[in-house]
C-alpha cells in the first residue's frame, strides 16, 4: 500500500534580507504519523511553521499539503493549530473551559447562529479527549498552564482537523505536568489516528511517544524514525549543532531511564 502524506516539502529555503534561516529542506509527513522537530533558537523552526501554515509565501521549493501546493490549498479546517498560549494567557479572562472549547466551532457555525445537538457533542467529546470534563464549567483562568494548553488542544480538535500543529507546548507548563502532557498527545495521535507535528525543546520527554523525529538547524540534519534517531544520537549528531542532546530510552518493561549524550539537552 502506498504511504499517503499529509506535508511534503521539497527544496524549500526561506532568507530574511541576505541571510538565509532555511536551506533546502526536504520534509514528508505520513498521516498518521508523531514528528517532534527539534533544533537550537534561531534554527529556522518557527519559520519552517509559518510557512506550513501559509502566514509567510514561500520563496523557493515547493511546500504541498494533502497533495495541493499551498499557493492553491484552501481547506484550512484540515489543520489545527496551537501556539504558546499557556506562557501569555490572559488568566482573568472571564470563560469556562465549555466556552473556549466551543469558539473553535465559530467559523463552522456562525458568531451568533444557535449549536445543534452534534455540535454540542463534539465539544464535549473534544473536552473529553484531553481529560478535561470534570472541569467543564471552570473558569479557564483558574486553571494550570498545562490544563490550560490542553483547553486550546480541544478548541483545535472540535473541527476535526487530520493534522494538529504544536509550536512549544509546554512553555509555561510546570515540570511535573509535562509527562502526562505527552502521553496525552500521544493518546490523541494512536486512539484519534490525528497526525501530529511538535516543535519541542523536551525531546528526552517525547522520544517514547513520536514515531518520527527531525532535526533542525538551518539545514535538516536529520528526519527518520525514534529507532533511527536514538542510533543517530550514539553515533555523535550532537556535533551537527554544538548543543548537547539529552535522550530518553525506554525498555520492554516500560520503565525509564535517561540517557545522556555528552550529559545535557538541547537549550
Amino acid at each position: 500500500m502506498d504511504k499517503e502524506f499529509i506535508i511534503r516539502i521539497s527544496g524549500l529555503s526561506y532568507r530574511y534580507e541576505k541571510e538565509y534561516v532555511l536551506e533546502n529542506i526536504n520534509l514528508s509527513v505520513e498521516k498518521g504519523s508523531f514528528l517532534g522537530i527539534v533544533g537550537p533558537n534561531g534554527s529556522g523552526k518557527s519559520t519552517l511553521l509559518k510557512l506550513i501554515l501559509g502566514l509567510i509565501k514561500t520563496q523557493q521549493g515547493e511546500i504541498k499539503l494533502f497533495d495541493k501546493e499551498i499557493g492553491r490549498f484552501k481547506e484550512w479546517e484540515r489543520i489545527g493549530f496551537v501556539s504558546q498560549k499557556a506562557n501569555s494567557f490572559n488568566t482573568g479572562f472571564p470563560a469556562t473551559v465549555y466556552e473556549v472549547v466551543k469558539s473553535g466551532l465559530t467559523k463552522k457555525i456562525g458568531l451568533f447562529h444557535y449549536m445543534k445537538k452534534e455540535d454540542q457533542t463534539t465539544v464535549l467529546e473534544a473536552i473529553d479527549s484531553v481529560g478535561l470534563l470534570p472541569f467543564l464549567k471552570r473558569n479557564i483562568g483558574e486553571l494550570s498552564g498545562g490544563q490550560q494548553q490542553r483547553v486550546f488542544i480541544a478548541r483545535s480538535l472540535v473541527s476535526r482537523p487530520e493534522l494538529l500543529i504544536l509550536d512549544e507546548p509546554t512553555v509555561g507548563v510546570d515540570a511535573q505536568n509535562v509527562r502526562s502532557f505527552y502521553e496525552m498527545l500521544g493518546d490523541l495521535n494512536k486512539r484519534l489516528g490525528i497526525t501530529l507535528m511538535l516543535v519541542t525543546h523536551d525531546i528526552g520527554t517525547i522520544t517514547d511517544k513520536v514515531t518520527h523525529v527531525a532535526c533542525l538547524n538551518k539545514h535538516l540534519h536529520f528526519h527518520g524514525n525514534t529507532h533511527e534517531f536514538e542510533e543517530q544520537n550514539k553515533n555523535g549528531l550532537a556535533a551537527f549543532y554544538g548543543y548537547d542532546l539529552h535522550l530518553l530510552s525506554h525498555d520492554h518493561a516500560h520503565s525509564h531511564e535517561h540517557e545522556h549524550i555528552h550529559g545535557g539537552k538541547f537549550s
